[in-house]
């Protein structure tokens, strides 16, 4: 991290330097650390520049010209989310920095760090990674500006942009560059984005470009195909043509049978290779076993860092998710191949952890990953998923060729709570519960040993209709874990609770359903804090549904196409927080309004059966449970940690789902504040 620590390791220069928006921490669990560690594996040497002051390029020279590249990235979470919430207010945290001080990384981080590599550096090429680009790699629809963006490789003038989980292809990306080849000219690696002027040799391209005319399945032939998909200017300009285009993406997401994609940029073509082949369990236990630290830097001294502090006696067991929920992230990032490490590498982490990290006491907080329970499913038949096209093996319902054996993860947790010095092993990721209710052993395994008190999950929903646009399953399944859950803690003697999170403002969601989402709660006991807003995020299902108005789900043509409508107005996406936080006084004029427009004021009395009451308490109610906002414009000189004269400019938040306070459940239970950012957004 500098000049001094060169001159101790004998170093004259880094072969390779990363630019990172987060503090560096010496942990699998960031980015930055993974991809330094990996490449140090291959003899490299590695800079890291974490958080530097953007407002010029000198903090950029700091450890001199890279041999081979520059490697940014804006961190482990997207830039925006970290800077913003849902309603563009300011964020008062950043988790991911010392002390949790605002205002460390700038908006749109891999831009504002590619500009300054470049003024610092010119001739040194630049390598993007990370999750801010790997979900603006094509041309894609930005909430906070409204707008279609180009793809960040064209606006930031980068030379590679590698997507997903890229330690194979950071390593054969950086083996070429360092063999004396064009960072431009490696469209043969699998997870890369590349500019191109010129067509590519030896491949048949399918023109996908025309929403009727499009063939919905390219038939595959012996030689090389390329899909072209719709221009950034058509997309931009024809909200259909993006519902199609986002269609073709997922479509074409299945490392087994996906082919390149090319989209034209006024003269310029970006070109996207097929996914990343996902990583065995000998080569996930290799990443994993590299030798961290297992903290942050010495340079941060006792400051305090909350994104490490959360993590710091947890155990990351996977990668990827096949449940494929629209709003979510980790598809379009991850992948929906599962990629488990081995039981022996984990429990190895375990007594790493142990033996190194200062104030372990025997409580492993977490053993999971994007799901708490994927771990080493997969499809029965290798050439059935290398030639599948479902957009979810769990939805509408779980596919018939999914193994979903709990047994493995059963013998992890045992194997896990047996290590020597581990008093308790908690699970904090969150619970694929359409998945648990198919082994009751597990459920049980679970309860008996793995819950604190409280566990949480995620049906999002009660009402078909916006539960048909998560792909996500019906309340009932819910219903029947929820039996077996509340029969294994009683079974075990223990009183336990669940906590459900629900979204508010997803597209397909109506007034009426989330009023009768309000009614389920009151009538199930739940005063939930919890609040997430939907936001559409970069290249997710969801968001080409919010700015669209169709349904990507389904085959996209100029006739037929189904609408999808979506609560967009401030008012109206208040006012579906509102339903979720019906028991909040502040809250209440804006439900007793609604209500009557809805023709439903018979909700409205001081009864057990109202949702909400006809009086209201003396100095409430007037802020409708709304802070200040502040949408764009100068920000006030001298905010923390951003100089005088500078100026907010439009900020795509991303991601995940706002939340507010600290969530409860009826017994008053805590978790993370957060937690829900994490869910669905992984470095």
């Amino acid at each position: 991290m500098s000049r001094q620590e060169m001159d101790l390791l004998g170093w004259d220069s880094c072969d390779v330097i990363l630019v990172t928006g987060d503090a560096y921490v010496d942990h699998p669990s960031f980015g930055m650390a993974v991809i330094g560690r990996t490449l140090e594996a291959h003899g490299f040497r590695v800079g890291i520049i974490a958080q530097p002051d953007w407002t010029s390029a000198e903090a950029f020279k700091e450890l001199g010209r890279p041999n081979l590249y520059f490697g940014v990235t804006a961190g482990n979470m997207d830039s925006l989310v970290n800077n913003y919430t849902a309603d563009k207010r300011i964020r008062t945290d950043d988790n991911y920095t010392p002390d949790a001080a605002p205002g460390k990384r700038p908006d749109r981080a891999v831009l504002v760090y590619s500009q300054r590599c470049r003024e610092a550096f010119p001739d040194a090429p630049i390598v993007l990674g990370g999750i801010e680009a790997s979900l603006r790699r094509i041309a894609h629809y930005d909430h906070w500006s409204e707008k279609v963006r180009r793809s960040v490789l064209i606006d930031s003038k980068a030379d590679v942009l590698l997507y997903g989980n890229a330690e194979r292809a950071i390593i054969d990306v950086t083996h070429r560059i360092a063999q004396g080849d064009n960072a431009r000219d490696l469209f043969d690696i699998r997870g890369l984005a590349l500019v191109r002027n010129d067509n590519a040799p030896d491949y048949r391209e399918i023109d996908m470009t025309s929403i009727d005319d499009a063939p919905e399945r390219a038939s595959r032939g012996d030689e090389e195909q390329v899909i072209r998909l719709p221009s950034y200017e058509t997309v931009r300009d024809d909200k259909e043509v993006y519902a199609q285009a986002s269609r073709i993406l997922h479509l074409e997401s299945n490392p087994g049978n996906a082919r390149p994609l090319v989209q034209r940029h006024g003269d310029r073509d970006v070109w996207v290779t097929p996914p990343p082949i996902p990583l065995t369990t000998k080569e996930m236990d290799w990443v994993f076993d590299h030798p961290y630290a297992r903290a942050p830097h010495p340079f941060y001294g006792d400051a305090r860092i909350p994104a490490w502090e959360m993590i710091r006696f947890s155990v990351n067991i996977m990668r990827g998710c096949f449940g494929g929920c629209t709003f979510c992230s980790i598809t379009e990032h991850e992948g929906r191949i599962i990629q488990s490490r081995s039981q022996e590498s984990i429990v190895r982490e375990i007594e790493d952890m142990r033996d190194k990290v200062p104030g372990f006491t025997g409580q492993v907080s977490d053993l999971g990953g994007p799901t708490a329970n994927m771990y080493r499913m997969a499809c029965k038949d290798p050439e059935i998923e290398k030639s599948c096209r479902r957009l979810s093996c769990v939805y509408p319902t779980i596919c018939k060729n999914l193994n979903t054996d709990h047994k493995p993860l059963i013998d992890l947790y045992r194997a896990a709570r047996g290590t020597d010095g581990v008093k308790k092993v908690s699970i904090s990721s969150g619970l694929r519960y359409d998945l648990a209710v198919e082994s009751p052993e597990y459920v049980e395994e679970l309860v008996t040993h793995h819950v604190g008190g409280y566990l949480k999950i995620a049906p999002e929903h009660t009402e078909d209709g916006p539960l048909t646009k998560m792909m996500k399953p019906g309340i009932g399944s819910y219903d029947r874990f929820k039996e077996m859950f509340d029969a294994a803690a009683a079974k075990a003697g223990k009183k336990y609770f669940l906590i459900p999170y629900f979204i508010a403002a997803h597209p397909g969601c109506t007034d009426e359903d989330m009023m009768n989402l309000a009614l389920w709660l009151k009538k199930n006991g739940y005063r939930a804090d919890q609040v997430q807003t939907f936001t559409p995020t970069p290249m997710a299902m969801a968001t080409a549904m919010y700015y669209s108005g169709r349904n990507p789900l389904k085959p996209v043509r100029r006739a037929g196409t189904e609408r999808v409508e979506t609560a967009k107005g401030l008012r109206q996406r208040r006012l579906h927080k509102a339903f979720l936080r019906y028991h909040d006084a502040e809250n209440w004029p804006l439900l007793r309004e609604a209500l009557k427009e809805m023709g439903r004021e018979d909700l409205i009395g001081n009864g057990k059966h109202h949702l909400i009451p006809r009086w209201q308490p003396a100095g409430t109610g007037k802020a409708g449970g709304e802070g200040r906002r502040r949408a764009g414009g100068p920000a006030k000189a001298g905010a923390p940690g951003r100089p005088a004269g500078w100026k907010l400019p439009h900020r795509p938040a991303e991601m995940d789902r706002e939340t507010s306070g600290r969530p409860t459940d009826r017994a008053g239970g805590k978790r993370k504040s957060n937690a829900a950012r994490r869910r669905s957004h992984t470095g």
